[in-house]
């Protein structure tokens, strides 16, 4: 890091009101900050579902502010004020709407520096390029991301660097020592000798869980010992995509082989007691589900969206398949149903690949180093 790393004043901002995948690398990141040693500040919605998961957050430094929209002027206002008053060195925001309440910060506060992080493919606004026209690092999570940050022009190629998601590996160790297979298929009326086939991730559209059901109508049949398990939570008023999903169910006649699970404090057990998981979203900026579940040695069968291509190894670390083809999804599905000694094998290098390449501690001290030059460089 060109340095003996130096101890910052860090302040991160998310007005998320579900938790993913991004959130969850927030938690992290912040987490493990200040348990090197870092002074970690986050400024998030009173109701925010981070608030639980910053726990190496001492109380004072979790912040709540209103943060209702990019144009929140009480909210900015507050935050400037935050960014004086605590000294804070840098700002790192992790949704666009929060973009520019975090310049708003920096323009009141110009000896801090300002950090966001890019979770997801859909381009920017072009009013970003006023935004972020102080950025110091824009971090992108897949190369992906990468590459549409730098073909938008948003900011100077040289600013975007791409970091991975991290994964908590030590997280998800104690959860497969601590699984009790009796216990959750007990808990989820799932017989113990089944085959469990899961997909986990928010219940909208872009996750293709109906062409996960649809699949798995295609393979139910030929093998009765398997069920299948949507995890997710519905943000819609009047839960309007689960409502669509328990339909579908319905119709393929699958009621009795599919299990919703809604909001999981932890999905760590959920993905232990999966024998399959499958991703059949339509677009993937990353795909941490997909790390988390290759983590514990469960093979996945994924659609070959941009964010499943850099994690997996066709064939070796998982099976990909072309997105929203439902026939290929199944004939994966089904290939590794009826291989036990083939899920095995896949398994276990993906927990060998996520090891390597995945790292939590990879992406602090990537995220570290953003961090250490983002000051040096703009003094």
């Amino acid at each position: 890091m060109g340095g003996p790393r130096l101890l910052l004043r860090i302040l991160h901002i998310s007005s998320a009101q579900a938790f993913g995948g991004g959130e969850r690398y927030l938690a992290d990141l912040a987490n493990s900050l200040a348990a090197r040693g870092h002074d970690v500040f986050a400024v998030v919605r009173p109701d925010s579902p981070l608030i639980s998961e910053l726990t190496g957050l001492p109380a004072q430094n979790l912040l709540h502010l209103p943060l209702r929209n990019a144009l929140d002027a009480k909210s900015a206002g507050l935050l400037a004020s935050i960014v004086g008053k605590q000294k804070i060195q840098l700002i790192h925001a992790h949704m666009a709407r929060d973009y520019p309440l975090a310049a708003y910060a920096l323009r009141r506060n110009p000896d801090a520096q300002l950090v966001v992080t890019r979770h997801v493919l859909f381009p920017l606004n072009r009013l970003h390029r006023f935004t972020l026209a102080r950025v110091a690092r824009v971090v992108a999570v897949s190369e992906a991301v990468g590459r549409q940050l730098r073909m938008q022009k948003i900011v100077p190629r040289d600013r975007v660097t791409v970091v991975h998601n991290g994964i908590d590996i030590a997280r998800f160790e104690i959860a497969m020592r601590e699984f009790n297979r009796e216990q959750f298929c007990r808990r989820w009326d799932v017989p113990e000798k089944s085959t469990m086939v899961g997909s986990v991730g928010s219940l909208n559209p872009l996750k293709g869980h109906e062409d996960f059901l649809q699949a798995a109508a295609r393979v139910a049949d030929a093998f009765p010992s398997a069920y299948f398990i949507v995890a997710g939570v519905d943000v819609t008023a009047g839960q309007i995509n689960r409502s669509n999903l328990e339909r579908l169910v319905r119709q393929l006649r699958l009621e009795a082989r599919v299990r919703f699970i809604g909001k999981m404090d932890d999905v760590a057990p959920l993905f232990c007691a999966m024998d399959i998981f499958v991703s059949a979203s339509h677009s993937e900026s990353f795909g941490l589900a997909i790390a988390e579940a290759m983590t514990t040695g469960t093979p996945v069968v994924a659609t070959k969206t941009e964010g499943a291509k850099e994690i997996i190894r066709d064939g070796e670390t998982g099976l990909l398949v072309r997105v929203r083809d439902v026939g290929a999804l199944a004939e994966a599905m089904g290939a590794l149903l009826g291989d036990e000694e083939r899920r095995l094998r896949i398994g276990q290098s993906a927990r060998e690949d996520v090891g390597l390449r995945f790292s939590l501690d990879r992406m602090v001290d990537a995220t570290e180093q953003i961090y250490q030059e983002s000051l040096a460089n703009w003094r």
